[in-house]
């Protein structure tokens, strides 16, 4: 799983000029001349001092004669570069020849064909956001960590950047006495250096420069071991590591973890693939990242105390599987280049919901996937787009590869084979794909036949890359035709737009009634047999990565069953009847009555559904300000009954006894019978429990309310709140009141308050992450969203260059929430010369304009529609 905000470059020129000035710069795979075959990497990382330095070998192989050689370098002050061949050393030039780091090393002779050692001496400055090597001072100690995918190990050490060179790696890291030090490989022992002290790690297995990790500092630390398991005879060591203010939350994921590893070594009957596993929490990770062997997560995925939600062990859950299925599918084995990086995250993605449901089924993990998988379809289903394998010619492609269609739709695909497959003959598939590539490289080629290996079915093959190799989601109309029905497939578009014509090998399952019939649909239509009698379910399950139509009877039929649809196909419905509606289809009374029904699903994140499809309407500004109060009324016609029935008292604890699901539903509701709602009686009671939680009472209120209590306490209490918020925050390292309050925040409207917050954006005392995270927060509601972005646009250059380039495909993303054909415009005039500049974000950008002009044409045709539905309807 990949972080968006990457480190900062010191240089910002356009790719397309280096090329120009030197055609033969190689901007995205390195020639073919030589080929890394081992590293020892020595770096002196010192977290409170602004530079880290190292020393660094490289075993090549040369494969012909040459006086000079790319690799890659970025932002490194090397001192001493040298080819050692044979007995002789030859000293080079280093020079850095593009800003995302291709370096040219010209030799002062000749070197022969065969082995050589480049050697390298160097300091390079530490990252302050995600990315490269990394310090954040937490309390009054300094941390350093590393986070290399995709490119950034080149910032932290002279190499071979790319996926397909995979080595041996030979660590050492130099540090103060007393400060705890991780990589890789367990540690082999340390020697005092001087005033400092020295850990040397023994060699790892081959792996990619985008896995290796490093991470210093005075940690708190918990170890253990995973018990043996029928694939793996010893018990293998385990360690959880996060900075010393978190020491006490450590307990949770030392005693879950085993469990997951179990898990995953029985799916791919084969041990865990490197020799210990360290799982490592970092305050600044957005997300968490899959380095063999130590793993990197995010504060709040890791690190769980008693009072969790069930939200947090969902997450931790669903990560943790995703992060270490890697170990297997992406380290042990790894893509030859980017353009395959979509099977790592893909299969991890549906790994990370399969697995997590089978650690805690109680908890419901596995509905995310089909959640996700919707989300990702409302971007998939824009003309601006790519297809879940897509060619990565230069470094500056390579982002764009890690974004909703390669977690979400991706990973609905895996699913959707998978079950078209059977699971078992799925997995078998997938043990064959690692047996033949252990340690190495491997394409998606190679996972197809794999999978058709198993299957005996070459179709399979060709469903498969009917999904990945082209963009769109497909919408496949149903129709009652004499005893069977009649299937037309298209291209899902929005509302005035007309998308290419396309023809998927769609896996489509269809329930009638009890009746399950699945066949292939490669046509642009068929008449199929539909034995059965009852509603029609066109996705059953809901794993089918598309989206249906029915007639107006089937939809009735379909909706007075909502209550007890199973979640998949209720959420897949919902999502269909949204789709239709975006498209011009649909009225809008549909979705409110939708909305009541499915309120009545007993599945949590069924019953809030369509409340929250409808609340993002109201947040895009798409429902006119004099159906605000109908709007509200309706929301809490439907969903305060349901809160009554479940009881609701914030103090910590006092739902407890409640099994996970019900706990989630009752945090969900409280979220929108008070945020959206505003229904007086559930703000109070929340506002005296803020008052009291941060009067120093932290039993007055639940981990899952905290954040609409807070942003409920700021609406109350205006610009002193808020300050007074700010300072708790800023003052504090619980991972959880943090992101609470940055979010309560950002998020509750008042354009006082923002004015305040955007003037806040340079106190030194914010970390980079909660920069951006207070702008996407004030860039969510109406009142605030057009003075955020107009902040954004006076900032960009200082927030591009402080959190990096690849931060760049972030920015472009924020603005997406307006809803204009004009803010579209103003939009593509203000961003689109910020993404030649940086060759960044180009696709996001894309997107983003496209989505908000859309929406502006939906609002335009159905604006008095929306407003005359709640009106109507309250």
């Amino acid at each position: 799983m990949r972080t968006i905000l990457l480190a900062a470059f010191t240089v910002l020129l356009p790719a397309s000029a280096l090329a120009a000035a030197d055609p033969a710069v190689p901007l995205g795979k390195l020639p073919d001349a030589a080929r890394p075959t081992a590293y020892r990497i020595d770096l002196t990382v010192l977290p409170d001092q602004p530079r880290f330095s190292g020393h660094v070998e490289i075993d090549v192989t040369l494969k012909a004669p040459t006086r000079s050689l790319y690799l890659h370098g970025r932002d490194l002050k090397v001192s001493k570069a040298v080819a050692r061949a044979g007995t002789s050393s030859v000293a080079a030039r280093y020079s850095q020849v593009d800003p995302l780091g291709v370096v040219r090393l010209d030799f002062a002779r000749e070197l022969p064909a065969g082995p050589a050692t480049l050697v390298f001496d160097y300091d390079a400055p530490f990252g302050d956001g995600p990315a490269g090597l990394y310090r954040v001072k937490v309390g009054d100690d300094w941390y350093a960590w590393s986070q290399f995918e995709s490119i950034d190990a080149r910032a932290a050490f002279p190499s071979f950047d790319q996926p397909g060179y995979k080595t041996p790696f030979t660590v050492t890291l130099t540090t103060r006495p007393g400060l705890k030090t991780v990589s890789n490989a367990a540690e082999a022992g340390a020697t005092r250096a001087g005033a400092l002290e020295k850990h040397r790690f023994q060699p790892t297995e081959p792996l990619p420069t985008y896995l290796v990790a490093f991470v210093v500092g005075p940690f708190a630390t918990a170890e253990g071991s995973v018990p043996p398991t029928p694939q793996r005879a010893a018990p293998m060591p385990l360690r959880v590591v996060a900075t010393k203010g978190q020491a006490d939350k450590l307990a949770f994921a030392l005693e879950e973890s085993p469990r997951i590893v179990e898990l995953l070594e029985r799916y791919f009957d084969r041990p865990f693939p490197f020799p210990k596993l360290d799982q490592i929490a970092s305050p600044i990770m957005p997300g968490a990242m899959e380095n063999a062997g130590a793993d990197i997560y995010e504060d709040n995925i890791i690190l769980l105390d008693r009072g969790a939600t069930t939200r947090q062990k969902q997450l931790f859950g669903m990560v943790v599987a995703h992060e270490l299925s890697h170990q297997w599918f992406g380290d042990l084995v790894t893509p030859e280049w980017w353009d395959d990086i979509w099977l790592n995250e893909s299969f991890a993605n549906w790994m990370g919901y399969r697995i997590g449901n089978e650690w805690r089924p109680d908890l419901n993990i596995g509905v995310g996937a089909i959640d996700e998988a919707l989300s990702a379809m409302n971007i998939d289903s824009l003309k601006a787009g790519r297809p879940i394998r897509q060619p990565i010619e230069n470094s500056g492609e390579i982002d764009s590869a890690f974004d909703q269609v390669t977690y979400g739709k991706g990973g609905q695909v895996v699913a959707m084979i998978a079950a078209y497959m059977g699971d078992e003959k799925f997995r078998e598939g997938v043990r064959l794909h690692i047996s033949r590539h252990l340690y190495g490289n491997a394409n998606s080629t190679d996972f197809f036949t794999a999978l058709a290996d198993a299957a005996h079915d070459p179709r399979v093959l060709a469903a498969m890359r009917s999904f990945v190799d082209q963009q769109g989601v497909p919408v496949v109309a149903i129709r009652r035709e004499g005893g069977g029905l009649r299937v037309t497939q298209r291209r899902y578009a929005m509302l005035g737009t007309d998308a290419p014509a396309e023809t998927w090998t769609i896996p489509l399952c269809i329930r009638n009634g009890a009746t399950r019939t699945c066949t292939l649909l490669d046509q642009p239509s068929a008449t199929i047999a539909a034995p059965g009698d009852g509603p029609i379910m066109p996705n059953a399950g809901g794993t089918g990565y598309y989206r249906f139509t029915l007639s107006d009877a089937d939809w009735d039929a379909l909706l007075a069953t909502a209550p007890r649809l199973p979640a998949g196909e209720a959420l897949a419905a919902s999502d269909s009847l949204w789709a239709s509606f975006r498209a011009g289809e649909m009225p809008v009374a549909k979705l409110i009555d939708a909305a009541r029904r499915m309120a009545d699903n007993p599945d949590s994140n069924v019953a809030v559904d369509g409340g929250q499809r409808l609340a993002g309407m109201r947040s895009r500004g798409m429902i006119a300000e004099g159906a605000i109060p109908a709007y509200r009324k309706l929301m809490d016609g439907i969903y305060q009954p349901k809160l009554a029935a479940l009881r609701f008292d914030p103090r910590a604890g006092a739902h407890a006894g409640d099994a996970p699901d019900r706990q989630k539903l009752r945090q969900d509701l409280v979220a929108l019978v008070a945020g959206e709602a505003h229904d007086p009686a559930v703000r109070g009671t929340l506002a005296s429990a803020a008052r009291a939680y941060l009067a120093g009472d932290r039993k007055a209120l639940d981990q899952a309310f905290l954040r609409t209590a807070l942003e409920i306490h700021v609406a109350d209490g205006g610009l002193p709140a808020a300050r007074a918020l700010m300072a708790k925050m800023l003052d504090t390292q619980d991972g959880v009141f943090r992101s609470a309050a940055l979010a309560a925040l950002g998020g509750g409207g008042d354009p006082q308050v923002g004015r305040w917050l955007l003037g806040t954006l340079d106190d030194p005392k914010l970390r980079s992450t909660d920069r951006t995270t207070l702008l996407q927060a004030l860039m969510i509601e109406p009142t605030t969203r057009d003075m955020a972005f107009d902040w954004l646009k006076a900032n960009f250059d200082r927030l591009a260059s402080d959190a990096g380039l690849f931060a760049v495909l972030g920015l472009m993303n924020m603005p997406a929430r307006f809803c204009s054909v004009e803010k579209a415009r103003e939009i593509e005039t203000v961003l689109r010369p910020k993404a030649e500049t940086y060759q960044r974000g180009v696709l996001a950008l894309d997107r983003t304009v496209e989505l908000v002009h859309d929406c502006g044409v939906l609002e335009e045709a159905k604006g008095k529609e929306i407003a005359d539905a709640f009106t109507a309807s309250r």
